[in-house]
């Protein structure tokens, strides 16, 4: 990047050394990835320098003919993958996406039944704290104590009796699979539309290893950023009666003209996506998340649920006495990067939970496997059992740049490849 080094050599640095980071740590908050070599050239085209206001063939400016052909491509490429009567892939990100949907199907007001966010779900599924528990009037349901599954009895209670016109479902820190045919089920049964957030596991849905939204729900939303490894973006995905509504809502309602050069980028994403290799991909980060849970619990780690069908575990770090905040950046001082994160019936806050969240996408997109994954296991326990000896703590981080260098980083480290 010549031209940046010789026009800001400051930010040219930053970027050299969060190259270096990315490069040298084990990534495992589950909604990081590594996006291809070509998804980040996309994302850093000249695309960016075109205003775009509206949609292909109904724009508000000249000069559109390539733009359209990009926009075409990134919402047919979306709405095959996904079987899909239609898709919008103009929203800035997963949060302006759900705000979207919400302003589609119930407008300045309405009821809204989402995951309790202490037992895995979004902020936009009606946590008071965002938007959606501000505007909207909000109901969550949780989890069972003793599984730690989704209760499904509670769900259709609920539904019964707050008689929501929206249901969402789908999480973010949650290790099992969402069932849709029993959401859509409940919702249909209260007459409420059913939209399926699946931004952390979109890409199992395409491979099998998880159950595929339609034809149960009426709307789905992801990011691009995540299992799809493109950029930071988001999507709509919907029932044909349900396209001019949320069209919309993304814009005029919500947005000005899209960023081109992250359309392109989701396009070449989805087109990945699309290839035998990126469904094999999807297999090996399950895989590699059951590994990495079977590698923990027998190393004393307590898992909730016990362990994982998707791509992500959640250790309940306080049953060892801990926190996932003081674990979580023991983790990083060894080079192992993770989150803290609240479990189901957390007593603690969300600022100092007891949890911390993991995932495999990252490390397998750099090539690793289930061998692999136990070492990473063994890492973390070494972590946790030396949280304050500074010389373990330097030889565990020793131990993963050792592991790092044999797996490079995907659009970091020359000549590698996703």
């Amino acid at each position: 990047m010549d031209h940046l080094r010789a026009t800001d050599p400051e930010i040219d640095q930053l970027i050299e050394q969060e190259k270096q980071r990315q490069a040298s740590v084990l990534r495992m908050i589950p909604s990081e990835n590594y996006a291809s070599p070509a998804v980040l050239e996309a994302t850093g085209s000249v695309l960016a320098n075109k205003y775009s206001e509206g949609y292909p063939s109904k724009r508000y400016y000249q000069g559109q003919e390539n733009i359209d052909g990009v926009e075409l491509l990134a919402v047919g490429r979306a709405k095959e993958l996904f079987q899909a009567e239609h898709a919008n892939v103009q929203p800035y990100s997963g949060s302006p996406a759900n705000m979207a949907v919400y302003l589609a199907l119930m407008g300045k007001g309405g009821k809204v039944l989402g995951m309790d966010l202490a037992a895995g779900g979004h902020l936009t599924h009606g946590a008071k704290a965002s938007f959606s528990g501000i505007f909207y009037e909000s109901a969550s349901y949780g989890l069972d104590r003793d599984t730690g599954r989704i209760d499904l009895a509670g769900v259709r209670r609920m539904a019964r009796e707050f008689k929501p016109q929206v249901i969402f479902c789908g999480a973010s820190s949650y290790p099992r699979q969402i069932d849709f045919a029993a959401f859509a089920e409940i919702a249909a049964s209260v007459g409420a539309k059913l939209v399926a957030d699946v931004s952390h596991f979109s890409g199992l849905c395409l491979s099998g290893d998880h159950p595929a939204p339609f034809p149960h729900v009426d709307v789905m939303t992801s990011t691009t950023h995540k299992l799809l490894r493109g950029p930071r973006g988001g999507m709509i995905l919907c029932k044909a009666e349900l396209a001019g509504a949320v069209d919309k809502a993304v814009f005029p309602g919500l947005q000005g003209g899209p960023h081109n050069q992250v359309t392109a980028g989701i396009a070449v994403a989805l087109k990945e996506a699309a290839s035998p290799d990126y469904a094999d991909y999807c297999h090996r980060v399950v895989n590699n998340a059951k590994a990495l849970a079977e590698g923990l619990i027998s190393r004393g780690f307590n898992l909730v649920t016990n362990g994982t069908d998707n791509h992500l575990v959640l250790i309940d770090a306080g049953a060892a006495g801990l926190t996932g905040k003081v674990l979580a950046t023991a983790l990083e001082r060894a080079g192992i990067v993770a989150n803290a994160n609240k479990i189901p019936f957390d007593p603690r806050s969300a600022n100092d939970p007891s949890g911390l969240r993991m995932g495999t996408p990252a490390l397998t997109t750099r090539g690793m496997g289930e061998t692999e994954m136990d070492l990473v296991a063994g890492l973390v326990h070494q972590t946790a059992a030396n949280l304050n000896d500074e010389g373990a703590l330097d030889n565990i981080r020793s131990l993963v740049g050792e592991l790092c260098a044999g797996f490079p980083a995907p659009g970091i480290t020359p000549g590698s490849e996703c």
